[in-house]
């Protein structure tokens, strides 16, 4: 008799889903909860908000330049940022992390981005390479010479440019307009709190 649960697998019914499905489905909805909770529990002084953007804009740039190389389930992209890391879009993304985590200058909001990231965004960034892998032979080499998250320091290829169109296209734009939103957010916090 099959096990009803194993480790990265729950079975519903007759179906299996797997942990990295869901984590892949949730990841949206569950970052505008999270910013819910984020703006409730945030504590944000000048100073946090400062050294917090002092974070958010080389993350969004880091975003900026991944999306506008990405050229999803079309071919690998290895040029601009993705010579230096296999998932700049995620680096990125956490880099912005940690900035909103200074801007907020609260533990709890430290903690839940921490297990965010270890339970949603690491089993979609493996996730996602194995697709990788079974879609483009060459990624195995690419993966041998680009680390999957921390940049190394040199560029593995330089060809490639960055496209406005695909910038557009991926509504990168969003994380921008959604990182102002929210620093306004804050700022605004900041001045009721100081009343």
């Amino acid at each position: 008799m099959a096990s009803w649960a194993k480790i990265g697998w729950a079975k519903i019914g007759w179906t299996k889903i797997s942990w990295t499905r869901i984590a892949r489905r949730i990841r949206v909805p569950l970052g505008f909860a999270f910013a819910i909770l984020y703006f409730w529990l945030a504590k944000p002084t000048a100073l946090s908000i400062l050294v917090g953007t002092a974070l958010i804009v080389p993350g969004l740039v880091v975003r900026a330049l991944a999306s506008g190389h990405v050229q999803k389930n079309q071919q690998l992209t290895t040029s601009g940022p993705y010579a230096y890391t296999r998932n700049p879009l995620y680096l990125g993304s956490l880099i912005l992390a940690a900035g909103f985590a200074l801007a907020a200058r609260s533990w709890w909001i430290a903690i839940a981005m921490t297990v965010l990231v270890l339970a949603i965004y690491l089993p979609v960034i493996r996730a996602e390479e194995t697709f990788l892998r079974e879609r483009f032979p060459q990624f195995e080499n690419y993966a041998r010479d680009v680390p999957r998250l921390l940049p190394r320091l040199t560029a593995a290829d330089s060809r490639g440019s960055f496209s406005w169109d695909l910038y557009w296209k991926h509504r990168e734009y969003n994380a921008l307009l959604g990182s102002v939103a929210m620093m306004a957010a804050l700022a605004a916090k900041l001045i009721w709190m100081s009343r």
